[in-house]
């Protein structure tokens, strides 16, 4: 008998940094061992009122499929939060059919990397980056070009960075604003400046904004980050990423969009929706529901993640060894442990230490690099837990660290 082989796609996939030790978590709370989880972007924070009396109310008699793009309704209201939120600037409204309901925000990123991309091109993503732009890319038979950031800049994306990484190859820029997993925020001129090395060079620009109210710098507490959809100039090649998961603490309902102004790039996404028949009719009838978000519940629980940073990045600067920069968006931020590997440190936690039964969960960051030995002693850490866990996880961390150091 001939044994069927993977194909390489599949033989050489990546495998996800944030969840590939869930296996020694597991292992760990077989053993009775509590395991707090920073590893993964999964608020604790109570889902979208709105939306959660949605999902009770829904009657219809028969769950049919929605139309490919998504529905009118929430398209629309999509739209609607758009002009609201003045993402679009100066310039015309995003209008519904410009919108294209997605499964998540992953599935956005998919069609896009698809619409722009042919097997054999690639991506530029700024370095640490979002581990699934990595793997969509090469489900697609595409390469990732890494854009270097520097702790020591706050992560920040240069645009003559980006300009020097292009290649005749290069299809796309993808670029998160507010960063996961850094935390870093593009401004209008950050943006204006790298849409103009796509437009010169030819590019599509991806900006994935699904955390754009979760911003903390000063001049943008109580707003949204500057979306690319603002920018003049860009309207053939800029499309937006968009999700209800972290917004609205929905991780569960998978319903995200992309939204771009370009009609073709958008006809040739709605080609790979048919193909997928359509997006949940449910999660959409209740996302279309947490626009509806009154704006104190949304703003406090912004203001409760912020509290959630200073408490994070005070603490672990406080440790020995341990630095990181103040994030100014999301909930993710990088850290540089004292430690050659941090994914052996990692698995320590996890297999051989434990704080008075409690252990610690966290993403090596090394997986969000493409640069060889990049980010080796490096963790992902999202705040995602209230602060007084945060604040054990604190002292795991420590007591973890100190007892890694003295091993034999």
């Amino acid at each position: 008998m001939v044994q069927p082989s993977l194909s390489r796609r599949g033989a050489d996939a990546p495998a996800s940094p944030i969840r590939r030790l869930a296996p020694f978590a597991d292992a760990a709370r077989a053993r009775g061992v509590h395991v707090h989880q920073l590893n993964i972007g999964q608020p604790d924070i109570h889902t979208s009122s709105t939306m959660l009396a949605a999902y009770r109310s829904y009657s219809d008699d028969v769950v049919a499929y929605s139309p490919s793009q998504g529905t009118l309704a929430l398209r629309t209201a999509l739209a609607g939060y758009y002009g609201d939120n003045g993402l679009h600037g100066d310039l015309a409204p995003v209008t519904p059919d410009q919108v294209l309901v997605t499964v998540g925000g992953s599935e956005a990123l998919l069609f896009t990397i698809a619409a722009a991309c042919d097997p054999g091109d690639n991506i530029l993503v700024a370095e640490p980056y979002y581990t699934n732009y990595r793997g969509f890319a090469h489900l697609l038979g595409c390469d990732v070009v890494p854009v270097p950031t520097y702790a020591a800049e706050r992560f920040a994306v240069k645009a003559e960075r980006v300009r020097e990484r292009v290649n005749a190859r290069t299809r796309a820029v993808v670029l998160p604003s507010p960063g996961n997993p850094t935390g870093a925020v593009l401004d209008r001129k950050g943006l204006a400046d790298i849409g103009a090395v796509c437009v010169e060079r030819g590019l599509f620009m991806v900006v994935d904004e699904v955390y754009r109210e979760f911003v903390y710098r000063p001049d943008l507490v109580g707003s949204v980050s500057p979306s690319a959809l603002s920018v003049p100039g860009l309207e053939d090649v800029a499309v937006v990423i968009d999700s209800v998961s972290k917004r609205y603490s929905a991780c569960g309902a998978r319903v995200g969009c992309l939204v771009t102004r370009n009609a073709s790039f958008y006809a040739a996404c709605l080609c790979f929706a048919q193909a997928r028949l359509s997006p949940p009719t449910v999660d959409q009838f209740a996302a279309e529901a947490a626009l509806k978000t009154p704006a104190a519940e949304l703003r406090a629980n912004i203001q409760a993640y912020q509290r959630r940073r200073d408490v994070v990045v005070a603490g672990l600067n406080a440790i020995d060894g341990v630095s990181c920069p103040t994030p100014e968006g999301a909930f993710y931020l990088v850290a540089d442990l004292p430690v050659e590997d941090a994914e052996a440190f990692c698995r320590f936690l996890l297999d051989d230490f434990d704080l008075d039964g409690e252990t610690l969960m966290l993403a090596p960051a090394e997986g969000f690099y493409a640069t060889p030995g990049a980010g080796r002693s490096q963790v992902r850490v999202a705040y995602v837990l209230d602060i007084p866990a945060l604040e054990r996880c604190l002292a795991i961390l420590e007591a973890g660290l100190a007892a890694y150091a003295q091993r034999a």
